[in-house]
Formats: C-alpha cells, structure tokens, sequence
C-alpha cells in the first residue's frame, strides 16, 4: 500500500469506535478531534511528528509507534496535487490539527482497495474502515526539520567513527584507506592476477559487527562456532560478478583491490554496507562491518557490453563492465520464503508457494540467495538459490524518462514515481525497491551514484536501465500502460 500507511502512528487514550461528533473530510474519510488546543495550525510543508495506532474496526491494532518507539514524520503537501486516496485524506485533516491534538480518522477500505481488490486482506472486509488515532508532537518548518535531520545526521556519522576507530585500535589493525572510506589490509599476499570489473569471483567470507557478532559466514566451522541458524546453507565461495552492484559497495571496491587468492580484512563503512536501512537484526541502521575474506577464483568476464541509456535522463552511459543486468525467469521448485536480505535471519516478506513465478535480477548469488521479484504480487526479496530454477533471461528494454524537476527537499537525490497505469508495479533502484500501487504517485530518497533500475508488476516484464542521481536533486520517473 502507499508508504503513508507504513508512517502513521502513537498511541493515546480516546475510543477508536467513537461515533459521536464524526465530520466527513472531501476527500470520503470520517474524523473525530478530540481535543481544541491553541496554537498555530499545520500548513502545507510543514514537517509533522506525531504518535499513532493504526486499528481495523474489530479494534484489532495494526501498528503503533509504541510498539516501535520511534514517532512518525512526514511533510504536509497540497492535497490537490495527491491521487492517493489515503494521503489526500490525511493531508486534508492534518491543517486542521496543531501540538498536543488528537484526531480518529476512519478511512473506508473500499476507497484504499478500489481498482486491485485482489490485494484486500481479510481483515479488511468490503465496508469496512482503516482507523487512525493520532497525537500531534510537533510542527516543524521544512527548514527546521532538514536543519535538525542534518545535525543528527552528522551525530551518527561521528559516532559511527568513533567506534569504527575504537575497534581498529582495539584490534590493532594496521589499515589502508580508499578515497571512498574503505578501509583494508591484506593478511595473505599472492603474486596472482587481480579481477576486472565483470569478472565472476568467488570468495569465502566471514562477516562481524563492532561488536565481533558473527552474523554471516560462507565457512561451515566458523558458521557452527557463532551459532549461525542457517538450515539448508550450502557452505561454499559464494559467487558473483565483481563490480556490478550485485554485492555491498565495499565488497565491489575491496575485492578488486586483490590478487587471486589473496585474504583480506575490509573495514566497510556503512555508507558503503548497509547505510541508514541496516540490514536483519543483527547490522543495526549506520553500522561499520568488518569482513575477513579470501579470493578464491576469478573467472574472467565476457568483452564489452552495450547498454542503451536511458532516455531523457541526460546523463552519460557507464563504461564498459560497469553494469551488468540481465533478469531471469525462474520458478521456485519447493515452499520457500521472500526474505528482506540474503540470509536465513532475513524478515519473511512472503512465503512462495511451489512453481510460484519470479523474476530474479541476476544469476550471480549473494550469500546463497537470488535477489527477485515474485511476478504475482510485485514483492521483492532475496529467496535460497537451490530452490529456484532459472529459465530464460527476461530481456527488457530502456527503463524509460528519467527528469530532473527541481531540487530535493533532502541532501540526497528525490524521486518521484507516478503510476499511471491499471496496475500496482514494483521500481528497484540499485538495493532499493519501492511499491506504487495503480493510479497513484510515491516520493522517495534514493542514493546518488550509478544505478540499476527495474520495473516490474504482474504479467510485465522487467525494464532495465541506467541512471545517474544527484545530491539535491529531484526526478520524476512515470510508466503507464
């Protein structure tokens, strides 16, 4: 659904079935005010927090940022210039509201789910409503609120650095240092060739936190003696393209810095990890990783490679070996499990069923895992690669206008996604995805730097391309039928 139901949230006091005093906004929705506090009102751009609890009308709660403990924010926008129904509604009430306000706000599921009913839970009955309880915290400017996400911003980066040097002297490592904040030092030398971009590597590896939580191993000892969950693991070199985007930033860089079966310490920044999302529940949001990791084999890639650039987007194509994409069809031969990253301990996003069809965006394993997309639905994911057979390459062609519109309200890159076609469609941007549901826009912060993008939804096959985003821009991206 539209990213506004995943940010509404905190709990307060009040009777989510309240029928007494209900108004109707124009937008179809049903809201209560609870209270009348003095003070001024929310404005359009205005940055909002506040405390939610998202509830069905069996009172069943959906989430909450109790359960949490982090408020949500979001920023006012003009609701004539917004076609979701639930974000025209909330952007309609909100002006209505200022500090220390509560509001019930009952939103009919009929309007959420109109034009793909198939995606309707079944808790979310036809007639039915979609209850928000709200507290406002606080109404910030746009200036305000970018001023104190930059400070914090920069809080976090001073302490991930403080702590990545703490483990360094700790450890008494002796390191070498990028331009990009990679940090390395080889602990076994060979006099073998080094790997180009678009080769195939495969290496062993052992991941670890600052704390020395193991948390990804491709050796089985070491995966036994930190306890590892990993049934069904092959323990093998995992295999891939270097260079590609297939794998973390860090390990694209480091690993080109090695000979053939050359071992390694990677000190990795989370800029070049996992950055602000983390990754499971052990790589916490801005954590330093420390890799140990052996070349095991090159294997040398294919010559040069064409690749369209991707119209109105006025950038320049990569060179050569810079982006290899060729999604896959593929089919899952037993019940498996779309995962939020590739691991065991990655979140179930959905569970597969046998013959369940996917899109898999390169045959190159990250840890044992396929990135795809499950064609039915549009999730994405990361699904164990011996479950899945591939079929053939699903060729796609340019991704389709990229345009810069103004500059982004944020210091990274803005993009805004309009769907205008009749179905929902699933965009990925290098590790990111983003869902949009029919008929209806999305504004996301995507990273700067040369990406992937991948369009796909039920019955489509998937568009590949190239762009380049720039800090403190903002893009516009459509597809249509």
């Amino acid at each position: 659904m539209k990213y506004i139901l995943l940010i509404v949230a905190l709990a307060f006091v009040a009777d989510a079935d309240a029928q007494n005093g209900l108004q109707q906004a124009p937008g179809g929705a049903a809201y209560q005010l609870f209270t009348h506090n003095t003070g001024d009102k929310v404005k359009v751009n205005d940055v909002v927090t506040f405390d939610f609890v998202q509830k069905t009308d069996k009172d069943s709660v959906l989430m909450t940022s109790y359960g949490t403990g982090k408020k949500a924010q979001v920023q006012i926008v003009d609701p004539k210039g917004v076609t979701d129904m639930v974000e025209v509604n909330l952007m309609e009430i909100f002006p209505l509201l200022t500090v220390n306000d509560s509001v019930l706000i009952k939103l009919p599921t009929d309007s959420i789910f109109k034009g793909h009913d198939d995606q309707r839970p079944p808790f979310f009955p036809k007639g039915s409503n979609l209850n928000f309880l709200i507290k406002i915290d606080r109404i910030q400017s746009l200036d305000e609120a970018m001023a104190e996400h930059k400070a914090e911003e920069e809080k976090i980066r001073t302490a991930e650095l403080t702590d990545a040097a703490n483990y360094i002297i700790s450890h008494k490592l002796v390191l070498k240092s990028t331009a990009s904040g990679l940090k390395y030092v080889i602990t076994k030398s060979t006099l073998n060739k080094k790997p180009l971009k678009g080769d195939t590597l495969q290496v062993n590896y052992t991941g670890r936190t600052l704390d020395d939580k193991v948390f990804d191993s491709s050796i089985e000892s070491v995966a036994k003696a930190a306890a590892l969950n990993q049934p069904g693991r092959t323990y093998e070199p995992i295999q891939f393209v270097v260079g590609t985007g297939g794998v973390i930033p860090g390990w694209d860089e480091g690993l080109l810095l090695l000979n053939e079966g050359e071992k390694a310490t990677l000190v990795i920044p989370s800029s070049l990890a996992y950055g602000a999302q983390g990754a499971g529940g052990d790589i916490k949001p801005y954590s330093t990783l420390v890799f140990d990791v052996e070349l095991v084999k090159i294997k040398q890639g294919p010559g040069p490679r064409n690749l369209a650039k991707t119209e109105g987007s006025g950038e320049t194509a990569p060179a050569n070996h810079d982006i290899v994409l060729d999604p896959y069809l593929g089919l899952t031969s037993k019940i498996t499990y779309l995962r939020s990253t590739p691991s065991y301990q990655g979140k179930v996003v959905k569970q597969l069923p046998v013959s369940c069809s996917l899109y898999v965006l390169s045959n190159t394993a990250v840890s044992g895992f396929y990135k795809a997309v499950d064609i039915k639905t549009g999730k994405t994911g990361w699904v164990n690669k011996a479950l899945v057979k591939l079929n053939d390459k699903a060729k796609g062609d340019a991704a389709g206008d990229f345009k810069k519109i103004g500059a982004s309200a944020t210091s990274e890159p803005e993009l805004v996604i309009k769907n205008t076609s009749s179905a929902g469609i699933t965009l990925i941007v290098g590790d990111d995805s983003f869902a949009v549901a029919a008929n209806s826009n999305r504004t996301v912060s995507v990273g700067k730097g040369k990406k992937y993008v991948v369009v796909a939804s039920p019955g489509l096959m998937p568009k590949s391309g190239y762009q380049e985003f720039v800090s403190h821009e903002k893009y516009e991206w459509q597809f249509s039928n």
